[in-house]
C-alpha cells in the first residue's frame, strides 16, 4: 500500500510539473500574440513572383493569427498582371499610396512579413527599387520579418560561395551579414536549437531541443556573425566533400534598432509541414518576430483648448499630424494639473470623413486600447465628446481607433479588397482637450 501511494504521488508531481510547464509555454505564447493591438492584421505572407506560390501557412492558422497573401502564377504563366498586382500591393496605387505593408503615417499595417523560398534575386527584381525600399522603411517603422530559404537569402546583403562574397545590391540588407551557400538540395537535415535560444520560450522541444527532418533545398547558412545576430539554431547534417554544414548556423535573429522590427532568418522549409515539431519550429519563428515589435509612440503632447489636426497624407511626410488607417490607434498625452475638475475631450472629423467610425479612448498613466480602459465613446460616425470629472493629475493618454476597415477577398491572385477601400489613404480628423 505504501509503495502504491509513493508511485501516486511521483506520478501526480510528474504531472503537475508537465501541467505547469505546459502553461508557461501557453503564456509566453499569449502574451506575444496580445501584443497585436492597433495593426490592421498580423502577417502579410508575400508569395509573389519568383517564389512559392504559397496560398497557406499552417503556423499562422495553428496560433490563430489572421494572415493575407499575395500568390503571383507560375514561372510559365506569368504575366503582366502578376507584375502590375505585386506593385500596387507592395509599392502603392492611387487608392493606397504606400501600399498594403504601410499606414498613412508610415507605421507598419501588419505586425510581420513572410517571405517564402523561391529564387531571392529574381523576386527582388521584380520587386524593382520602390518595393525594396517599402520593405526597408517597413522593418525600420517596426515591422517585422520573417523568410525561409530564398526569404532568407533575400533578407541579407549578399552571398557567399566558395569562391568568394558577391553584395547584392538588391538584397534586402534587413540582416548586414552574408548568407552562405550550402550546396544541399532536395534534402533534409537535423535542426539543433541553441540551449538558450529564444525560440525555447513557446515550445517543448524535447531534452534533445533538436527537430528531425526538416527540408533543406539550397538554402544558407550565416557566416561571419555581424554584431547584433541571435544564433536560434543549427544544421546537424554529416559532412561530406561538397556540403560542409555541421554546426553552421540555419537560424538567426537580428533586430536593427529599438524601434525597428525583429529580423528571423531561416535558411531550411519547416514552414509547409502541419503537425509535429516541425509547425512548432515554424511557429515559434513567427512569435519570436512578432516579439520584436516596438511599442506604439505617441504623436505628440495635447495642449490644454488647442485643436491638433490630424490631416497630413502620406506624401506630406508629416507622420505626427497624418491621417489614421485602419484598425490603427493614434496615441496623444496630456499632462493634467493639480486640483482640475473636468476634462473635455472632444473628437470630430472632416467633411470626407464623415462616414468613418473613429473611436475616442482615454486612459491614466499608460496607453489606452480597448481591453483596457472603460473611459471611451464609442459609436457610428466620427464625431465624439468625452468628459471626465476630477481626473487624477499626472500624465492622461487620449487614443483615437479607426474601426471602419476594408472588406476582403480572395482570388487567384490571394487577398483582395472588395469595399471601404478608401480608408487605405486614412481618415482626417480633428481633436481637441480642455480642462
Amino acid at each position: 500500500m505504501k509503495r502504491l501511494l509513493t508511485i501516486t504521488l511521483v506520478f501526480s508531481l510528474l504531472s503537475f510539473a508537465a501541467s505547469a510547464s505546459s502553461r508557461k509555454y501557453e503564456r509566453a505564447r499569449k502574451q506575444v500574440i496580445e501584443r497585436g493591438q492597433g495593426y490592421y492584421k498580423d502577417i502579410f505572407m508575400d508569395s509573389g513572383i519568383a517564389l512559392t506560390s504559397r496560398t497557406y501557412l499552417p503556423s499562422a492558422r495553428f496560433l490563430g493569427l489572421d494572415i493575407e497573401y499575395f500568390a503571383s502564377a507560375s514561372k510559365k504563366n506569368l504575366t503582366t498582371k502578376d507584375t502590375l498586382r505585386q506593385t500596387k500591393l507592395m509599392v502603392g496605387s492611387e487608392e493606397d499610396t504606400n501600399g498594403w505593408l504601410l499606414y498613412p503615417d508610415g507605421a507598419p499595417r501588419f505586425r510581420m512579413i513572410y517571405v517564402n523560398g523561391g529564387s531571392a534575386s529574381k523576386h527582388a527584381n521584380s520587386l524593382g527599387n520602390k518595393g525594396r525600399e517599402r520593405i526597408g522603411e517597413y522593418v525600420a517603422a517596426g515591422g517585422s520579418y520573417f523568410g525561409t530559404c530564398a526569404g532568407a537569402y533575400i533578407g541579407t546583403r549578399g552571398a557567399k560561395y566558395v569562391s568568394g562574397y558577391r553584395h547584392v545590391d538588391k538584397f534586402f540588407t534587413l540582416w548586414p551579414g552574408y548568407g552562405h551557400s550550402t550546396g544541399l538540395r532536395k534534402q533534409s537535415t537535423t535542426l539543433t536549437l541553441e540551449r538558450k535560444s529564444p525560440l525555447l520560450r513557446y515550445f517543448d522541444f524535447g531534452k534533445d531541443c533538436a527537430v528531425d527532418s526538416v527540408r533543406h533545398n539550397g538554402g544558407c547558412y550565416a557566416c561571419e556573425l555581424p554584431d547584433g545576430t541571435e544564433p536560434l539554431a543549427r544544421y546537424k547534417f554529416k559532412n561530406t566533400s561538397k556540403v560542409k554544414i555541421d554546426g553552421e548556423l540555419c537560424i538567426w535573429a537580428y533586430k536593427p534598432s529599438k524601434s525597428g522590427g525583429r529580423v528571423v532568418l531561416c535558411g531550411s522549409h519547416p514552414e509547409g509541414v502541419e503537425y509535429g515539431e516541425r509547425l512548432k519550429l515554424t511557429a515559434a519563428m513567427l512569435l519570436y518576430a512578432m516579439d520584436g515589435n516596438p511599442q506604439p509612440q505617441i504623436k505628440g503632447t495635447l495642449e490644454n483648448g488647442k485643436t491638433r489636426e490630424m490631416n497630413k497624407r502620406t506624401e506630406d511626410n508629416n507622420p505626427d499630424f497624418t491621417r489614421i488607417g485602419d484598425l490603427q490607434y493614434h496615441h496623444f498625452a496630456v499632462d493634467v494639473p493639480r486640483g482640475c475638475k473636468s476634462m473635455k475631450i472632444s473628437l470630430d472629423g472632416y467633411e470626407d470623413a464623415k462616414k468613418f467610425d473613429l473611436t475616442l479612448l482615454a486612459k491614466r498613466g499608460e496607453l489606452a486600447f480597448h481591453d483596457n480602459t472603460t473611459d471611451k465613446v464609442v459609436s457610428r460616425g466620427c464625431k465624439k465628446s468625452m468628459t471626465i470629472d476630477n481626473p487624477k493629475p499626472g500624465r492622461w493618454y487620449i487614443s483615437v481607433r479607426c474601426e471602419t476597415t476594408v472588406t476582403t477577398g480572395t482570388n487567384k491572385y490571394g487577398t483582395y479588397y472588395r469595399s471601404y477601400r478608401n480608408v487605405l489613404n486614412g481618415v482626417p480628423y480633428k481633436i481637441t482637450v480642455s480642462y
